[in-house]
């Protein structure tokens, strides 16, 4: 596994993407409207910043409100979500979900809880 994508919460997804255009010379990769959030992936080799804009009530909007903008989640790409996804339920990890779900771009994702990864909320992508 290697880190796929962070994914930012933020107010302005574009004005986001282009200031990171600019100071790192990150191209846009791919922008779509899914699940409630205005999505732009912004380029680095072969990982990206997902910026997620929420446009109507949901997981983000409520994050923004109650932390602000920042680093939301980060994601591991996996080539095999289902055994990455035993693997953490065998280690006694709560799962968000017990089974892959469609995420942005198509890819399947899945998310363990926070309380049993240090804090963190992790991602797995299987593209």
């Amino acid at each position: 596994m290697h880190i796929d994508h962070l994914g930012i919460a933020t107010d302005d997804a574009s004005e986001l993407a282009e200031l990171y255009g600019t100071l790192f010379d990150a191209p846009i990769a791919h922008e779509e409207e899914f699940d409630g959030l205005r999505v732009v992936f912004v380029e680095f080799g072969d990982s990206y910043f997902e910026l997620l804009e929420p446009i109507e009530e949901g997981t983000i909007s409520r994050y923004l409100d109650s932390r602000g903008p920042g680093i939301h989640h980060v994601a591991l790409r996996t080539d095999d979500i289902e055994g990455a996804l035993a693997t953490a339920r065998d280690h006694g990890v709560e799962l968000i979900d017990e089974d892959p779900r469609l995420g942005a771009w198509g890819h399947d994702v899945a998310f363990l809880h926070p309380k049993s990864t240090g804090g963190v909320l992790v991602e797995f992508v299987e593209h």
